[in-house]
């Protein structure tokens, strides 16, 4: 029951947290507060009504146009809103999955739950980046940075609360994840660099270092190979699919936003990265 209580209050949650990224993916490319002004339409400039603030639900009940100059509103809004609820909710199940009948296990209860916190917290931003890069190739500072500092603290907290009896001191803990951080960091550094060497022309920003970096920090260096590996496959098709298409002509130069590719590869491998990971080695022979 409590676990079912618990899912359900995040999915609402996860609702009115998306609710509130779109705010923050339409205002800041555009420098503006997401405080001040009230929600509004973006053509007509109306303040909108209460219950035209409903996530999902007011989307469905506008047919997504706004009701005074009907122009269109992008289907982005509802992607965004049930994509934190949905992951917001796989979160919660396996947070909560630490409540069994048997009392074994409730000396790890506090790690279960931090870590449950702190994936729903990267999965948010995760989410915003993806957005960010898609629609305006952008990967801001003010998201990675804290995004790297707050990944530090929470797998350094969830790693020492998880196993009393890990061999590292928390110094220990934080200094092996600092080197994650920066191994991670340096791969994407290299590859900026080999290709300035071959092209002469920036191929890859210095925000998807920093990407890099902030997956480091949540998922370690395994999660984040695999994060990197399916941004690169991902990626790789889609380009494909952009070359093949009709108009390849005209899309050939555009340029694709690996940070969203990234972004995906770790909300991948946030959820189910160790399952894939144990199931390689498994078909590996290791």
């Amino acid at each position: 029951m409590l676990r079912i209580l618990g899912t359900t209050f995040a999915a609402l949650l996860g609702l009115a947290f998306g609710s509130f990224l779109n705010v923050c993916l339409s205002r800041w490319p555009a420098n503006e507060s997401i405080v001040a002004p009230h929600s509004h339409c973006r053509t007509c400039h109306r303040t909108l009504l209460w219950w035209e603030n409903i996530p999902l639900f007011s989307w469905l009940a506008l047919r997504g146009r706004c009701r005074t100059c009907r122009a269109l509103i992008g289907l982005r809004y509802t992607l965004v809103e049930v994509s934190v609820s949905t992951l917001w909710v796989l979160c919660a199940w396996r947070a909560l999955s630490v409540f069994p009948e048997q009392t074994v296990t409730i000396s790890y209860t506090p790690a279960f739950l931090l870590s449950g916190l702190g994936t729903a917290i990267f999965l948010w931003m995760l989410i915003a980046l993806a957005v960010l890069d898609a629609e305006n190739l952008w990967l801001p500072d003010f998201l990675t940075i804290p995004g790297i500092i707050l990944g530090l603290l929470f797998r350094t907290g969830a790693k020492i609360l998880g196993n009393p009896y890990y061999k590292l001191p928390p110094l220990g803990v934080i200094l092996l994840n600092l080197e994650y951080i920066a191994a991670a960091a340096a791969l994407i550094l290299l590859i900026r660099g080999i290709y300035w060497l071959i092209r002469r022309q920036e191929g890859i920003g210095l925000g998807d270092a920093k990407l890099m970096a902030m997956l480091a920090a949540w998922l370690g260096l395994p999660g984040t190979i695999l994060a990197f590996f399916l941004g690169v496959v991902l990626g790789a098709l889609v380009a494909v699919a952009i070359i093949v298409a009709p108009n390849a002509k005209r899309t050939a130069s555009m340029k694709l936003p690996f940070g969203t590719f990234l972004c995906i590869g770790g909300i991948v491998s946030a959820l189910w990265g160790q399952s894939i990971l144990a199931s390689y080695l498994a078909w590996a022979g290791f």
